[in-house]
């Protein structure tokens, strides 16, 4: 029998092209997608890929193998559209959703939801890459960018002001022409929100990237620099002050995304209806 987890890592790799976009979709590092393709081939006794610098190749086997699994994860995907299809409000919905964004929008509505419905299992993927709801890596997504592509039902659920930071003694001691930024990591170099900063800078040193709000929070709190953060996620007793007001700060809207096919479902609408009523009572707060 062959092991389904390498099939799974072996067929992101064959749909990405790299190591690094597989492990990206994957949400693991590289090396875990190469070892486990490794453990597929001594498995099947048979070259799967050419590796040549960053991009791989299929062999002809690698190509047979890839359509197998492809095969399989279709299969996997039509039981697990047959298991949400109930009208009993029980099972698993899994939903993706970038870390700080889910901690705001999702423990109140969720936990509302489960004290009226205990059958029902929420497994939620806190996660900046984007899940694919086309391959059903998960069944419901809350984003900040509007997906563009495939047939997804997308609901706009509220809004997210970004402003700057700094801790009060850091604007105290330091001239605004001497401000350090603190900026977003590689993953996040095409947001609006880097991008402003990055405009704001001019040329003014940007003296830390970090990947997670909590660092850059943390950082600025410590007097390391000035941020840019969404507004949910400073509070007053976090010690920072608004270095910079602007008069059209960056905003971005909060979208609530799933696959079109399984909207309708009653355990997903549940979920989906909990989230949208957490999200409304969140902007009336």
């Amino acid at each position: 029998m062959l092991d389904w987890e390498n099939l799974r890592y072996f067929l992101a790799l064959s749909n990405s092209g790299t190591l690094l976009g597989a492990a990206r979709i994957l949400g693991v590092e590289h090396a875990t997608v190469s070892r486990r393709v490794a453990l597929l081939e001594e498995q099947l006794q048979a070259r799967l890929v050419d590796r040549r610098g960053r991009k791989v190749t299929l062999t002809v086997e690698g190509e047979r193998i890839a359509e197998l699994a492809r095969r399989m994860e279709e299969q996997a995907l039509a039981t697990d559209q047959a298991r949400l299809k109930q009208d009993r409000l029980a099972g698993t919905v899994r939903i993706s959703a970038p870390p700080a964004l889910s901690d705001l929008l999702l423990p109140e509505p969720i936990a509302m939801l489960r004290r009226r419905n205990p059958e029902i299992e929420i497994v939620v993927a806190g996660e900046k890459r984007y899940a694919s709801l086309n391959r059903r890596e998960a069944d419901i997504a809350v984003r900040l960018a509007r997906p563009e592509q495939g047939d997804l039902t997308v609901m706009r659920i509220g809004s997210v002001r970004f402003d700057f930071y700094a801790s009060p003694s850091y604007l105290a001691e330091t001239p605004q022409e001497e401000w350090s930024f603190i900026a977003y990591g590689e993953d996040m170099e095409t947001s609006p929100q880097h991008r402003r900063l990055l405009d704001i800078a001019r040329g003014r040193r940007v003296g830390l990237r970090a990947s997670t709000l909590e660092f850059q929070r943390a950082m600025a709190r410590a007097g390391g620099g000035v941020a840019i953060l969404p507004d949910f996620f400073v509070s007053a007793g976090d010690g920072l002050a608004v270095a910079l007001v602007e008069d059209e700060p960056v905003t971005r809207d909060i979208w609530l995304v799933v696959h079109s096919d399984i909207r309708d479902v009653p355990i997903v609408r549940a979920v989906m209806d909990a989230i949208k009523e957490g999200a409304r009572r969140k902007a009336g707060g």
